[in-house]
């Protein structure tokens, strides 16, 4: 379904690789102009090329979601948007809590949750005067169960989470919806390498067994859905797990 005009522009943040990269292809070829915000520019660059060599629109901007400063500079650009994906975030480390390094703990939080934060506030009122507007945070299913060795990541996509949540309640009536995704567990080329310091080995071994995890086209494919509804439609909240895993703790893997 083609979006209105007033509603055409989507800001992806986190876009230069994995579920952003995968969501500002699905997003463009359903009609969307798609705005590629990420740290690395030469990689949302040659994104943004790609798009519009296929025919869709995209531009490119740099953008460290954590900079409330550069956030805002950049949010000046737009007198209205159509849709927010608040992609940006990332896991440090697998540490138990006795051990676990502040630092991690204190950056996982200030990408997931202020960077969402961040966006959310500047571009609200360019997404409620588009008239039909969509903010989407992607959480986790660490927003919502958690798990040995990762309570500074769960407590982050929980701080995601309850952003959301309450934010759906706080702007109930305006022409605004806040859709939720959780994705559970997806296999792309840098979450787990990020996570484990470039460790190749630890990075596999989180995959080892499992037939088919899911990729970033199909959480992108959930993302792109939702965003596509008729305007009276919310998804409120969509959990996507691969068919192997039934909880974060609870893995089929052929061994």
């Amino acid at each position: 379904m083609t979006p209105a005009a007033a509603s055409r522009i989507a800001v992806i943040t986190g876009a230069s690789s994995g579920i952003g990269a995968a969501t500002a292809r699905q997003l463009a070829a359903a009609g969307y102009r798609v705005v590629l915000t990420a740290r690395r520019k030469d990689r949302i660059e040659a994104l943004a090329e790609e798009i519009n060599q296929s025919g869709h629109s995209a531009t490119a901007y740099a953008l460290d979601v954590t900079d409330r400063e550069s956030v805002d500079e950049f949010a000046s650009a737009f007198q209205k948007i159509g849709v927010l994906i608040n992609n940006a975030g990332g896991a440090l480390g697998a540490d138990p809590v006795a051990t676990g390094d502040p630092a991690d703990w204190r950056q996982m939080y200030e990408t997931n949750v202020i960077g969402t934060l961040n966006l959310t506030q500047a571009l609200l009122p360019k997404l409620e005067a588009s008239g039909d507007g969509t903010v989407v945070v992607i959480s986790s299913t660490a927003g919502h169960a958690t798990y040995e060795g990762g309570a500074g990541y769960v407590a982050a996509k929980h701080g995601a989470h309850v952003l959301a949540e309450t934010l759906r309640l706080e702007i109930v009536g305006r022409p605004v919806r806040v859709i939720e995704i959780a994705p559970g567990m997806v296999k792309t080329d840098e979450f787990a390498l990020t996570r484990f310091d470039g460790d190749e080995q630890k990075a596999e071994k989180v995959y080892e067994g499992v037939a088919e995890p899911l990729t970033a086209d199909d959480v992108a494919d959930t993302i792109t859905w939702t965003v596509t509804r008729p305007s009276h439609v919310n998804i409120d909240l969509l959990i996507v797990r691969p068919r192997a895993q039934a909880s974060n703790t609870k893995v089929h893997r052929e061994l």
